[in-house]
C-alpha cells in the first residue's frame, strides 16, 4: 500500500529525473569519462550506489515477537518517506489484506489474524530520490484466548430506522477505561451522505454512535468493531469483530406540546397530521425532552402491581405501543381516555391518543424516530432511554474517550482501498468514516 502526499513535488522531481538521464545517455554517446571502461557510466564501473535518504523501522510487533494478539496492527516509524507500503504475508506467503490508519504511521488487517498463525510484516519508504528501503518483521500469533469477551449490536444488517437511531455496541464485560481509546480506535462509522458523529460511552459496557444533527433521511449507514483478538483487560480478548449496515428512513418527527395537547408529526419537514393526546396527570406526569422510539408492540400488557401497589397498581391490555423510556412512558391507544384527549391530561405519564390515531402512528413510525415533548412538569432523565438526544453536542463529545477532531470542510482527496493502497481519486466523495472525531 502507498501513501501519497505531496504529489506536486514528486512530479517535479521525476521530471528532474528524466531530465538527469537524458543528460547522462548524452553525456555518454559523447565519451563523457567515470569509472570502468572510459566509456560507461559510473555505476556500470562497480561505484556503489548512492544511500537512500529515507528511512524506516518496525515498532510492533518486534521481530521473532511470539504470542501477539490476533488484533495487532503494524506499527512503524519513517523518515525523509514520500511513499510508504506495507505488506503483511502468512507462513503460505499469502498476502493479508488491511489498510492504512488516518495518521499513516500504522497499518492494520482487515480482520483478525489466525490464531498461532507467523506472519511477516514487509514496509517499504521511498524518498523523494526514488531509492526504496524497506524494514521486516517476523512474528507468531498467540494461540486461541480462552477469556472472550462477546460483543454485540442492538441493530442488524439492512434494518431501516429513524433519524434519531444511536448505534449501540455493548460488551459481555466492562471495558477498563484504560483500554477504551483502543477500543474506539478499531470503531469506525461509515456514512453516505457524509456526516459529522463521534463515539460515547454510556458505561464500561455500552458505548454509542450519534451524529451531532440527526440523521440525513435515506442514509447508508455502516459501523464496524475491529476487535476480534484485541486486548480487553485482566487477560480477556475481543471474541470477534463486529460490521452492521442500516438505513436511515424519512425524517419523521413527533412533537407534542403540553399547553395545546396536540401532537404534530411531520415527514421531511412537512406537517401530516395532528393528534390530540393526554399526557400524564399532575401525580404521574410526562418526561418532557427529546426521546426516541425504542421499541414497537403492536398489543401488550401493562402491569404495574409489583411496583405501585394493589391501591395504585393497574394491569391492562394495551394496543399500538410504542416504548419511549425505560421506566415505562409509552406511546399507546388508549379508547378509555379519548374524551379527556385534547384537553385534559390524565395518564400515567404515557402519551395517550385514539385507537385510529395510535394504529396510524404504529404504522407509520420506525424505532429510532424522535418525540419531542414540550412544557410538562417533569423534565427527562439522563438514561432514562435512548437520551442521547437530550443534550448538547458539547455534552456529548465529553463521553468519548478519544480527543474529539472536527470534521474538515473538505473530503480528504485520497482514499484507502481494501488492499491498503491509497488511490488518487475517492471512489464515492460522499462516503465519510470516523473511528473518533
Amino acid at each position: 500500500m502507498r501513501v501519497r502526499d505531496q504529489r506536486n513535488r514528486r512530479r517535479g522531481v521525476l521530471a528532474a529525473g528524466m531530465l538527469a538521464v537524458a543528460l547522462a545517455l548524452t553525456s555518454a554517446c559523447t565519451g563523457g569519462g567515470g569509472k570502468g571502461d572510459g566509456n560507461a557510466p559510473g555505476w556500470q564501473g562497480g561505484a556503489d550506489q548512492p544511500a537512500a535518504k529515507a528511512s524506516v523501522t518496525i515498532s510492533e510487533p518486534a521481530a521473532d515477537a511470539k504470542n501477539v494478539p490476533a488484533a495487532t496492527a503494524i506499527t512503524f516509524a519513517t523518515e525523509q518517506a514520500e511513499e510508504t507500503s506495507v505488506e503483511l504475508t502468512d507462513s503460505a506467503g499469502k498476502k493479508v489484506k488491511g489498510a492504512l490508519a488516518k495518521d499513516g504511521k500504522s497499518w492494520l488487517p482487515a480482520k483478525a489474524l489466525a490464531y498461532g498463525e507467523s506472519y511477516t510484516a514487509t514496509v517499504t519508504a521511498t524518498g523523494d530520490d526514488g531509492l526504496p528501503v524497506t524494514a521486516t518483521s517476523a512474528f507468531t500469533v498467540m494461540k486461541q484466548p480462552s477469556k472472550q469477551v462477546r460483543i454485540t449490536s442492538f441493530l442488524g444488517d439492512d434494518q431501516t430506522v429513524g433519524v434519531a437511531m444511536p448505534l449501540i455496541v455493548k460488551f459481555g464485560r466492562a471495558i477498563p477505561e484504560k483500554y477504551r481509546p483502543e477500543v474506539q480506535r478499531r470503531m469506525t462509522v461509515t456514512s453516505s451522505p457524509a456526516q459529522e458523529g463521534i463515539w460515547h460511552w454510556v458505561s464500561p459496557t455500552e458505548v454509542r454512535y450519534r451524529p451531532k444533527e440527526f440523521w440525513q433521511a435515506g442514509s447508508k449507514v455502516s459501523y464496524r468493531v475491529q476487535a476480534g483478538g484485541l486486548p480487553l483487560g485482566d487477560g480477556w480478548y475481543g471474541r470477534a469483530d463486529l460490521t452492521v449496515d442500516i438505513k436511515i428512513g424519512p425524517k419523521l418527527v413527533m412533537t407534542v406540546d403540553n399547553s395545546t395537547k396536540r401532537m404534530v408529526v411531520t415527514r421531511d419537514g412537512e406537517t401530516i397530521k395532528t393528534i390530540p393526546v393526554s399526557l400524564g396527570k399532575k401525580s404521574t406526569p410526562s418526561s418532557s425532552g427529546t426521546m426516541v422510539v425504542m421499541e414497537k408492540l403492536r398489543k401488550t400488557v401493562f402491569d404495574t402491581y409489583d411496583e405501585l401497589g394493589p391501591e395504585d397498581g393497574y394491569r391492562t391490555k394495551i394496543d399500538y405501543a410504542q416504548r419511549l423510556t425505560w421506566g415505562g412512558e409509552f406511546i399507546h391507544a388508549a379508547p378509555w381516555s379519548e374524551g379527556q384527549q385534547g384537553t385534559t391530561n390524565v395518564s400515567h405519564g404515557c402519551v395517550n391518543v385514539s385507537m385510529a390515531n395510535g394504529a396510524w402512528l404504529f404504522n407509520n413510525t420506525r424505532v429510532g424516530d424522535p418525540i419531542v415533548v414540550k412544557g410538562t412538569e417533569r423534565k427527562l432523565q439522563l438514561g432514562n432511554g435512548w437520551t442521547d438526544w437530550n443534550v448538547s453536542w458539547e455534552q456529548y463529545v465529553k463521553g468519548s474517550a478519544l480527543p474529539y477532531e472536527p470534521a474538515e470542510d473538505e473530503a480528504a482527496d485520497d482514499e484507502t482501498a481494501d488492499d491498503g493502497t491509497t488511490e488518487d481519486e475517492s471512489t464515492d466523495p460522499d462516503v465519510s468514516a470516523s473511528a473518533a472525531p
